[in-house]
């Protein structure tokens, strides 16, 4: 039985340093990466992600969440 990634994890925000909680999101197509968002009571943005290394890397990179890599089909 695999291990289920975290629903929930809880950062401390960048710009207040208050505490803010991230959810797990819907995984697209791809299963290499698992992406967390949350929004903290300031209305900044967090996010977080586990996975394969250049995946993480571009979702964490994007600004806007419309992130994409290296997929081809």
């Amino acid at each position: 039985m695999a291990n289920k990634p975290a629903r929930i994890l809880t950062f401390k925000c960048k710009k207040c340093t208050k505490s803010v909680q991230v959810f797990l999101q819907k995984v697209s197509a791809c299963s290499h990466i698992q992406p967390y968002q949350g929004i903290c009571t300031c209305g900044e943005i967090t996010r977080y992600a586990t996975g394969q290394k250049d995946a993480v890397e571009s979702f964490m990179n994007s600004e806007d969440g419309n992130w994409s890599h290296h997929h081809h089909h």
